[in-house]
């Protein structure tokens, strides 16, 4: 099991929150280091409280079952594992659980397990199985992306923490920095991780002057700078 150790200061990670996820998205496209069509979750896994804001954090992993009981699944792990891997996860923790029923049946997240992570340091969580107890989520503060919203926990249970999990079309691995908002999360590669704010208000500036031309009281249709379009 790998943990990442050599985080962002409080300051770095504050930058990037200033930032929604579409805009961190642009900035990544600017620095070319991977395609654009990948390291975002689609829009299978949906923000339950958009009002909580922009959470940054780093994985912790695991993979969940709740279609049939603990005791008949032979790859049943002891969940204690989730809460030791909490533990040696540093900085603030996003818990992102694959849940290998499709379509999910049983929620491992709700009022109970919130209350837990929020005290380990977890930030939120991020899920395509489903998440119920909502409103007590939504007062703790805890920031619930999920592919479901579910009413019962079913058989819930762990087969496995730490490893590689896929979801919302995403494959994320213990303490891979994640930054997540209403839009949906994204995975933010630790060796560009300062430089995004920059060249996100790069951007910005960019579209801040495309957006005041056409906003402009004396603009008219076909207008151009330049020659061009903006």
């Amino acid at each position: 099991m790998t943990f990442n150790n050599q985080l962002l200061d409080q300051g770095d990670l504050d930058a990037l929150c200033k930032w929604p996820t579409p805009a961190i998205a642009n900035a990544i496209e600017t620095l070319d280091i991977r395609s654009r069509t990948t390291g975002f979750t689609d829009s299978d896994v949906v923000c339950r409280f958009p009002e909580l804001g922009i959470r940054a954090g780093y994985a912790v992993t695991a993979k969940m079952r709740a279609s049939i009981r603990p005791e008949d699944d032979p790859d049943t792990v002891d969940r204690d594992l989730l809460i030791d891997a909490m533990l040696a996860q540093t900085g603030p923790k996003f818990v992102v659980i694959q849940d290998l029923d499709q379509p999910s049946i049983g929620s491992w997240w709700g009022e109970v397990n919130s209350t837990r992570h929020t005290a380990l340091g977890g930030v939120g969580v991020i899920t395509d199985g489903g998440v119920r107890d909502l409103d007590e989520m939504r007062e703790m503060g805890f920031l619930a992306l999920s592919k479901h919203v579910l009413v019962s926990h079913g058989y819930m249970h762990l087969v496995e923490v730490g490893g590689p999990v896929q979801v919302g079309g995403l494959t994320i691995s213990p303490g891979d920095l994640l930054v997540a908002d209403q839009h949906g999360a994204i995975e933010i590669p630790l060796k560009v991780a300062r430089d995004i704010p920059a060249a996100a208000a790069a951007i910005e500036e960019k579209e801040r002057k495309t957006i005041a031309f056409y906003r402009d009281s004396t603009y008219q249709p076909g207008d151009r700078i330049d020659g061009k379009y903006p």
